[in-house]
């Protein structure tokens, strides 16, 4: 199926839905996939008079076919998150239409209004950001600041009813399962051994709230410098908040990237967690081992794309420029776990 097809599909049955809020005269017009991130089933919409005007700009997210509804595939339960966040003030987008039903889409799907700007790509950012160090600094320190405010959310209260929290033992097990589709021995070799240190390594649970599991200023839009909302919850979930401050840790770690593939991050360590405490944020505690799950968990998923992509099943040669850091990856978060062995007990990391 070609992508006007399916545009023009998509557009069909979105119809029937929109024209209950717009009218009977609406139109659904210029469906499109969503390039920044790779955002895979994520489509760009408007909703138009019959006149031509537009009424509202949206975007739609599907659910995978054929696959359970579960976790990350689930798509339907970011609209109960959203929803809540939104209600709390929180910078995400509003959800506009949702089902949880396979039809008239054929997957589960929500439909959030679409907000200005675009993500800020950390190894490749789109031409039209303004790449002056104190630019990429402010964009940086806007990201930090909304994550201490979604981790100073009562997770108890506004999210009681949304998900059972998990544990890093869960954790742990979720990812080191994905590791087996590793294309390279040395891959799965190397992955298994950091997943041994972690699992003898492992910290306690606290503190506990809302995790967005993939938080970076790939995940931010920005338009003129300004932040206006933190998109991509698929791997949302209630659990330990160091998730979410260590892999902001990765992210800014120059030496866990492979050469061509470096972060833009001129901000340091320090300055982050500063910024984020500053903000309402309280995970502090053993962020080198947080840090270190991180690349455990970022090396399992990039073998897992890696072999998608040469094997054909999913296509995109963007994870085979990315495969050189699976190796950096897991060496650096390796070398974070035995400087934190070598310390003494009760040393904070």
């Amino acid at each position: 199926m070609t992508g006007t097809t399916k545009g023009a599909e998509i557009a069909a049955h979105l119809t029937p839905i929109v024209r209950r809020t717009y009218g009977e005269h609406a139109q659904v017009r210029d469906v499109g996939v969503m390039e920044d991130g790779h955002a895979g089933l994520t489509f760009g919409f408007e909703v138009a008079s019959p006149e031509g005007a537009t009424l509202g700009r949206y975007i739609l997210k599907l659910g995978p076919a054929g696959v359970p509804r579960r976790g990350s595939t689930d798509v339907y339960r970011q609209a109960g998150l959203l929803r809540a966040l939104h209600a709390a003030g929180l910078p995400v987008p509003r959800i506009a239409w949702a089902s949880a039903e396979e039809r008239p889409l054929g997957a589960p799907f929500i439909v959030m209004e679409r907000l200005p700007g675009r993500v800020f790509v950390i190894w490749e950012p789109h031409a039209s950001f303004n790449l002056d160090t104190a630019n990429v600094r402010s964009l940086w320190f806007q990201a930090i600041r909304a994550l201490g405010a979604f981790h100073a959310l009562d997770w108890t209260r506004t999210l009681k009813d949304w998900e059972t929290p998990y544990t890093l033992d869960s954790e742990l097990m979720r990812w080191n399962k994905l590791l087996r589709h590793a294309p390279e021995p040395q891959w799965l070799e190397a992955g298994q051994r950091l997943h041994a240190a972690l699992v003898a390594q492992k910290p306690g649970e606290a503190p506990i709230g809302l995790v967005h599991g993939d938080y970076q200023p790939g995940n931010v839009l920005y338009d003129n410098g300004q932040m206006h909302g933190v998109i991509d919850w698929d791997l949302a979930g209630i659990g330990a908040q160091g998730i979410d401050v260590g892999w902001l840790m990765m992210m800014i770690d120059s030496s866990s990237w492979a050469e061509g593939w470096k972060p833009i991050a001129p901000i340091t360590r320090d300055e982050v967690l500063g910024t984020y405490r500053a903000a309402g944020g309280t995970a502090f505690s053993d962020l080198e081992w947080f840090q270190a799950f991180a690349q455990f968990r970022l090396g399992a998923i990039a073998c897992l794309n890696v072999k998608l992509n040469r094997d054909g099943r999913r296509p995109d040669l963007l994870w085979e420029r990315f495969a050189p850091s699976i190796s950096t990856l897991f060496a650096r978060a390796e070398a974070l776990l035995a400087a934190r062995a070598s310390r003494p007990a009760g040393t904070s990391s």
